[in-house]
Formats: structure tokens, C-alpha cells, sequence
């Protein structure tokens, strides 16, 4: 007890120059005799007021003075020291007086100790009840109130035991955290049973009502979070649930904002928003709530689901027009399940732009020449739409949802899109005396066209060649580079040589020679070499470009080059002029019966394998870069039909038989297959080719029949090729963003809207821009909810480029009425939390007291 004495008086002789100490019990006499403090002298009260007030105001006015009375306190009409006791301190010797003394606290703010002693209290767990006063003590400042207090030691139950966290707000997202933790069901939570032992439930809900109108007799932290759920979810209908008014206010749909959007409370929001939804019987009444009425609510997951369930009826039906459903799907990346369900809404809007498309869609063609630019300039598109839908659905796992809008999409792809212009294609095939179309250049002159002019100026040049790396691919490849700071990319395209197959596509690929002509081999190989030389696998085709453009050329496998370190790839690369770089994996994955399914799965790997690659490349030193294909590929995610196949009756010496070609001499398929010989192929040596015209398949056992290639149509023979550049100075920049806000800036209710206008159309080298906006005063506290939106809009009329934003004002506001605040734009910082500003617009709240009436 001593110990304890000494430090509470040494820590009260610190700040002031006189202490009393009334010993009430007369049980302290021996610690105050023997008491011994440096430069402290002790004094008793004994019927000689007077004269202490003489010594300690007068004779030493500089001394410090320990006035020790054994017995209790006077009131203060017969306190003759009642006026020196008021201006110093006095020291108490109860445990509240030794709580105050170990806070720092003043005696005013003895009645706060004494009624909420639980707090301080060890009782079973004196740790828990140290560890909660060494809490507060960190959490107190001199300016404290006692409802500060109050609140800090809230907090405290709570778990906020940092700085800056004493808030209701913070109290409440743990309270709610809790909740979901005990499984919502439980009851009282540990920490709600802390709150109400330390006495602090009551000043818990008259907060909550202070700030939020959460109002019952028989307040919990689950009747809360029911009415936190409903009352927001009511503010955002044209009609409240089940005609219920709203019971809370705007502050709580701000606070509601704010948790759910927090990482931190992430999975406590989640599981109570399920909970409520079911309590609420909110499927039923999402069932009469118009599709348009929801878009911008993200507060239970059945929203997104029946959201989704709309939008996929609307695109099957036709219900709803293309650009509708691309804004709606847009304007829920910003929703909270988003990430979930991202793959839904993709294929809900990329069904909708292929539907749309395919009803503009003009497959006519005067020849092949315009055949190949109809298909390079807009055709390409529905195939690569198709891929993504196809994917998206994969990836989804949502068969039965999407059912029968995929069923739709793969007739109309099939019907009304691949046969219809693959069989006007083919009448300019069979029309063809050889293999060629007029301003297309063959694969056979990739090498002279694109690689030799690289060359000829002394510059080193890298050749990645993807396997079944397809035109539309190629497209999606080069915007996907351009997006990349200081990389330039540009699409062009080739005619892949026929058969469209892989070892004829990876030789026509390297460089020709009269004197090492093509040649496919007389055998059922069906492999191919140039001159005496096989150009079969990485090594032959090594050996080939060695030995028609020397030793510093060369060819290898990309999976060596990614698994090497940047040295290592600097000194590969320093080493050759021209190097040929294989990458093999969508044409592995869809060549085989057991995963030809998964061919759109691989071809979205394709374009991570490529960046990287590109990227390794660049960062070994090398400036020019191409990428190309061998072939391309038909694909259809459906079965095929009984009629897609023909019978394999060719006639002549068959040396190799494909799904979609067949090799040897003098054959003939009859009307259903096209026939070339070597010569029309430009091929050397006698064998030729006979081909299925469109897109039938040959019936071949154990291969797939899904994913083909080897034939003539524009899907499998059109091949990409891109030219990639790596420039020295920065070329990206996120798109300018403006402020619309009318002809005022005044705000004279509890809302204000505004309209956020991206100033040009996103493109690859302008980016999307992120922004987090909100009203701040201007000492920096948010006084409305915010917004996190993305920017990134791409249409080219500048009334689409519009976002409208509705900010709900919070009680803080009104203490800046009839003062300049601020509208903030901020940009998050890239590879941390941190916000920084962007924009900033001035307003004036203005707003008189019939505004916070509801009539």
C-alpha cells in the first residue's frame, strides 16, 4: 500500500504545489508519519486552519505541502481551507482515488471511475483488467470530457484500443464483427457482456441514437444490425420494405457505406447481410422490385444474383437494348460481391454485344481479298466475343443459370455466323487456281515481309510464334500490350499456308530458299523439310536458320527463356541477331481429345504467357519484338451433330489422315472436299491435300472434333501478326476527369448530387482512372459518404462519358453550415493504401432548419 501511496503523491506533486489528504477511515496515520518525499513538507490539520493557510500561502509561497487531516472531509461551509483545496489538489486514498491517480485523471472525474468500477476491477482475470486501464491511460488526453471518457473506455470493451479509433463508428463495427462471430443466434456477445458489466451499455445506445436514430426499448447489437440492414435498404427503394418506415438516418447509411466497404470487416458484413436477407424474406420482395430500382444496391448478395437472373432473361429475350445492359453491367463493378460473380456479368454483356453484332452483321464478300478484310476489320470479332462468352461461362461454373442463353448463343455463332460465311468464303476457295489471295501476304514470306527488314538496318529482331495463336487473339494480344507504359504494338495480319496445320506453319514461318524448298514429306508423318533438312521441333529449326542466315541465328523454346534470369536471357539474346521463340499452348491443350474443351481457358493463359515473355524480352535489352502463329483454329463449345462430320472416303494414296485435311498423291474427295496439289499449295515434291469445304470435320477415331484446324476457313488461315516496339518515355496517362455540378455550388438540404464527366474515351494509351470522392470541411473531415468509382468509359459520345454520383450529408455537416467545404477527388497510390488528391471543388452548405424535416 505504501508503494502505491508514494507513487500516487509523487505523480500529484508533479503538477501541483499543495496536496490534501483526508485519512476518512483514520486507518493511514503510520504511512503518512512515515511518509518521506523530497522537498515535500508535511503538515497536519489540527484546529490550526489558520495558521497552515498563514504558512503555506505566506511564510513560503514556493514550498510544497502534504496537509494530512485524519478524519473525513468538512463540508465546505465549515472547510476553512475550503478556498486553498479548490485552487491545488486533493488526494484520495479509495480505490477509485488510486484508479484516478494511476489515469492522471483529475477528481472531477471521480463519479465516471466509481460508476463503471467494473472496468477497473480484477476480479478473475486481474490481467484482462490491467491490460484494459493501461488501455485507456493511452487513449486519455488533458482535454478529455467525461463523455470522452466514457467513450474511450467504450472503446476499450471494444477492442479500439488505438488512437483515433475511440469513434462509435469503430465501437460498433467490432460489436457487429462479434455478432457474426458467436453465429449471430448466441445472444450477448463477450464483449457486449464487458459493456454491460462496466455500466457503459447505456451510454453504448444513447450514442447509437445520437448518432445513427436507432431508437427501442430493448436495444441489442442483433436487433441493430436487422434495422442497419433494413432501414439502408429501404433508403434506396422508391418504396420502403414492406411499406415499414425508415427508423434510422442518412448517418446510418453513411456508417452502413463505410463498413461495408472496409477489408477489415469484409467477412463479418458478408455473413450478417446473408443473415438478415433471410430474416427479412428479402427474395420475395426482391421479386416485385424493378431491375433499374436495385442497380446501384449492393447490400445483400440475392441482389446480384437477381440482378444477374434479370439481365440474363433480357439478353435471351431481347428485352433490354445492348447498351443498356453493357451500363448496368458496368455500373456493378463497383458493387460489393462483384469479384464473385465478375465472370456472370461478363458473360451476360459480352452475349448481349455478340447478339447485337451478329444482327449487323453483313457476311457478303465480292472475293477473297474482301473476304480476308471483312474478316480482319469486323468478322474476327464474333469469334472473339464467342471465346469470351464461352470462357466466361467456364470460368462462371454456372451452366444451368446460363443454359439457355449458351444454347441460343451457340446456334446463332454456329447457324448464323460461322456456316454461312466459311461456306461464302469457300465458294471464292474452290474458285482458287492456288492457294493465295491478292494483297495478303503468304506465311511463306513472313521472313522477308516482316523479320528480313530488321536485318537489312542492322537492328536484332525476337520471333515469338504461338501455336494456334488465332487472328482474333492476336487483336485482343495488341491492345493488351498497348495498355503497357512505353510499349507499342501494331496488328497486322498473314495467309497461313494450307493445309493450316503445324508443321507446315512453322516452316513456312522461317526463311526461304530455292534452294531448300518446302517439301511434306512422302509418308504418314506429315512432317516437313526444307531441302535434305527436317524442320521437325525446336532443333530442326534451329539448323535451318543457322544454315541460311549463320550462327547468329538460332531458336528456342519459351518455357527455357522464362525459367532463365535476366542475365542469362541478356546474354542469349546478346548472342543472336535473329531468334525464332516457341510457345506451345493452346494448340497443346485443344489437339487432344481429353482437353479440347479447354481451349479458351488456354488461350487466356496465351496472353499472360506472351506479356511475360515480351516483358522478359525487353528487360534483356530487346527493342523489336513479333509474335505470329503457325495456324489458327475453328472451335465450337457445343457437341457436334451428326451432319457436321463427312464420311473419310478419299480416293488416291492417303499417307495422313486430320480431322480437317488429308495428305498423299492424286487423291480426290469428291463434291464435299476441295482439292490442291503441291503446286497449287507452293509446295515442292507430290503431295497434295484435299480438304473439307466450311467447316466440316472428317470422321477420324480418337481425336476431338471441337477444336480443329488444318483447313481453309478464314478462322483457321488468318493469322496475326505484331509488330512490338518498346519505347524510352512514358506513353500512358489516366483519362482527365471534370466536375459537372450546374449553375451552383451552393448545398441547401442533406444531399448533393454531382456529375463526374471523363473528359475523352478510354483507349489502350489512356487509361481508366480510380477515384475515391467525397465532402470534406476544410480541416479535413469527411462529412458525407464517398464513393469509389472507376472511370473508365470508352464511348466516343460525350453524354455516355457522364457518371452521376449522390453524396448523403452526416450530422457533422451541420456544424459547417454557412461555411466553405469541399468536394475531394482523390486517386489511390499505387502499391499502397494511401489515398492522394486529384481534384478539389469548393461548395457552400447553406441550409435552414425546415431542412431537417422529413415533411
Amino acid at each position: 500500500m505504501s508503494s502505491r501511496i508514494d507513487a500516487a503523491l509523487a505523480r500529484l506533486f508533479a503538477k501541483h504545489r499543495i496536496v490534501f489528504w483526508y485519512d476518512g477511515k483514520q486507518e493511514l496515520r503510520s504511512e503518512f508519519e512515515a511518509l518521506e518525499l523530497t522537498d515535500v513538507e508535511k503538515l497536519e490539520i489540527a484546529d490550526n486552519e489558520f495558521g497552515i493557510k498563514h504558512r503555506v500561502l505566506r511564510e513560503s509561497p514556493k514550498q510544497q505541502f502534504l496537509i494530512y487531516k485524519e478524519g473525513k472531509q468538512p463540508e465546505p461551509l465549515q472547510n476553512w481551507l475550503l478556498d486553498v483545496e479548490l485552487a491545488f489538489t486533493t488526494f484520495r486514498t479509495d480505490q477509485v482515488a488510486i484508479w484516478l491517480s494511476e489515469l492522471e485523471l483529475p477528481n472531477e472525474f471521480a463519479e465516471v471511475v466509481e460508476n463503471h468500477s467494473a472496468f477497473f476491477e480484477p476480479g478473475r482475470a486481474p490481467t484482462q483488467a490491467a491490460k484494459r486501464k493501461e488501455a485507456l491511460k493511452k487513449l486519455l488526453t488533458p482535454e478529455d470530457s467525461l463523455p470522452m471518457v466514457r467513450m474511450k473506455m467504450l472503446s476499450v470493451c471494444a477492442g479500439a484500443n488505438k488512437k483515433g479509433e475511440d469513434r462509435i463508428d469503430n465501437v460498433l463495427e467490432l460489436l457487429l464483427a462479434e455478432l457474426q462471430k458467436s453465429l449471430f443466434d448466441k445472444g450477448k456477445t463477450p464483449l457486449y457482456q464487458l459493456i454491460e458489466r462496466s455500466g457503459l451499455d447505456g451510454f453504448l445506445w444513447q450514442q447509437v441514437e445520437r448518432h445513427y436514430g436507432y431508437h427501442t426499448d430493448s436495444p441489442s447489437i442483433k436487433d441493430f444490425a436487422i434495422e442497419l440492414f433494413k432501414s439502408c435498404y429501404s433508403m434506396g427503394l422508391e418504396s420502403p420494405l414492406n411499406n415499414d418506415p425508415i427508423k434510422l438516418s442518412s448517418d446510418a447509411l453513411v456508417f452502413f457505406k463505410r463498413w461495408k466497404d472496409s477489408r477489415t470487416h469484409e467477412a463479418s458484413f458478408e455473413a450478417l447481410s446473408e443473415d438478415c436477407a433471410e430474416l427479412l424474406n428479402l427474395e420475395a420482395d426482391l421479386t416485385h422490385r424493378d431491375l433499374k430500382e436495385l442497380i446501384e444496391l449492393d447490400y445483400f448478395e440475392l441482389i446480384d444474383k437477381r440482378l444477374i437472373h434479370e439481365l440474363v432473361t433480357a439478353v435471351e429475350k431481347r428485352t433490354i437494348p445492348q447498351g443498356e445492359i453493357a451500363l448496368y453491367c458496368r455500373q456493378r463493378r463497383q458493387g460489393h460481391w462483384y469479384s464473385k460473380y465478375q465472370h456472370l456479368y461478363s458473360a451476360v454483356d459480352v452475349a448481349s454485344q455478340f447478339l447485337a453484332l451478329l444482327d449487323t452483321a453483313q457476311l457478303s464478300m465480292a472475293n477473297s481479298s474482301e473476304a480476308v478484310q471483312g474478316y480482319t476489320s469486323h468478322w474476327y470479332k464474333l469469334d472473339q466475343l464467342y471465346r469470351q462468352y464461352i470462357y466466361a461461362l467456364k470460368v462462371s461454373a454456372q451452366n444451368t443459370l446460363l443454359n439457355s442463353l449458351t444454347e441460343q448463343i451457340e446456334n446463332q455463332y454456329t447457324n448464323r455466323y460461322l456456316l454461312p460465311l466459311n461456306n461464302a468464303w469457300q465458294q471464292h476457295v474452290d474458285a482458287m487456281a492456288a492457294w493465295q489471295v491478292p494483297d495478303v501476304a503468304p506465311q511463306a514470306q513472313f521472313y522477308r515481309k516482316w523479320v528480313k527488314p530488321y536485318q537489312d538496318k542492322d537492328k536484332k529482331i525476337y520471333v515469338i510464334i504461338s501455336d494456334a495463336f488465332r487472328y482474333e487473339a492476336g487483336h485482343e494480344m495488341v491492345s493488351r500490350i498497348r495498355q503497357e507504359d512505353r510499349y507499342q504494338a501494331k496488328l497486322e495480319h498473314a495467309l497461313s499456308s494450307l493445309p493450316s496445320y503445324t508443321q507446315l506453319g512453322m516452316a513456312s514461318l522461317l526463311p526461304q530458299s530455292s534452294e531448300m524448298p518446302l517439301q511434306i514429306a512422302e509418308n504418314k508423318t506429315a512432317t516437313v523439310s526444307m531441302g535434305a533438312q527436317s524442320t521437325q521441333g525446336r532443333e530442326g529449326r534451329d539448323k535451318v536458320l543457322k544454315a541460311l542466315l549463320g550462327e547468329r541465328a538460332g531458336a528456342v523454346l519459351a518455357k527455357d527463356l522464362l525459367e532463365r534470369t535476366i542475365a542469362e536471357n541478356r546474354e542469349l539474346l546478346k548472342g543472336h541477331d535473329v531468334l525464332y521463340i516457341y510457345h506451345n499452348r493452346i494448340d497443346h491443350t485443344g489437339d487432344k481429345m481429353q482437353s479440347e474443351g479447354e481451349a479458351f481457358e488456354a488461350a487466356e493463359k496465351t496472353f499472360d504467357d506472351l506479356m511475360k515473355l515480351i516483358k522478359k524480352l525487353a528487360n534483356a535489352n530487346a527493342s523489336n519484338i513479333l509474335v505470329t502463329a503457325d495456324h489458327g483454329f475453328i472451335y465450337q463449345n457445343k457437341p457436334l451433330e451428326e451432319s457436321d462430320f463427312l464420311a473419310n472416303d478419299v480416293k488416291g494414296k492417303v499417307l495422313y489422315n486430320d480431322r480437317r485435311f488429308v495428305l498423299g498423291k492424286g487423291l480426290n474427295g469428291g463434291e464435299a472436299l476441295k482439292g490442291f496439289s503441291a503446286e497449287q499449295l507452293n509446295l515442292s515434291g507430290d503431295v497434295g491435300a484435299v480438304i473439307p469445304k466450311g467447316i466440316q470435320r472428317l470422321r477420324l477415331s480418337g481425336s476431338g472434333s471441337r477444336f480443329v484446324h488444318g483447313g481453309a476457313t478464314l478462322q483457321e488461315t488468318v493469322i496475326p501478326v505484331i509488330s512490338i516496339n518498346k519505347k524510352r518515355q512514358s506513353d500512358t496517362a489516366a483519362v482527365e476527369v471534370d466536375v459537372l455540378r450546374g449553375g451552383t455550388n451552393v448545398i441547401t438540404s442533406g444531399q448533393l448530387s454531382v456529375t463526374l464527366y471523363q473528359t475523352e474515351a478510354v483507349t489502350d494509351k489512356i487509361q481508366p482512372r480510380k477515384l475515391r470522392v467525397g465532402l470534406y470541411t476544410d480541416g479535413g473531415k469527411l462529412i458525407s459518404d464517398s464513393h469509389e468509382v472507376l472511370l473508365d468509359l470508352s464511348s466516343e459520345n460525350p453524354r455516355e462519358r457522364e457518371m452521376k454520383l449522390r453524396f448523403v450529408l452526416t450530422q457533422d455537416a451541420d456544424e459547417a453550415n454557412n461555411q466553405e467545404v469541399l468536394l475531394k477527388l482523390e486517386e489511390p497510390v499505387s502499391g499502397t493504401n494511401q489515398y492522394k488528391d486529384y481534384k478539389q471543388l469548393p461548395y457552400k452548405i447553406r441550409r435552414s432548419f425546415t431542412s431537417d424535416f422529413d415533411f
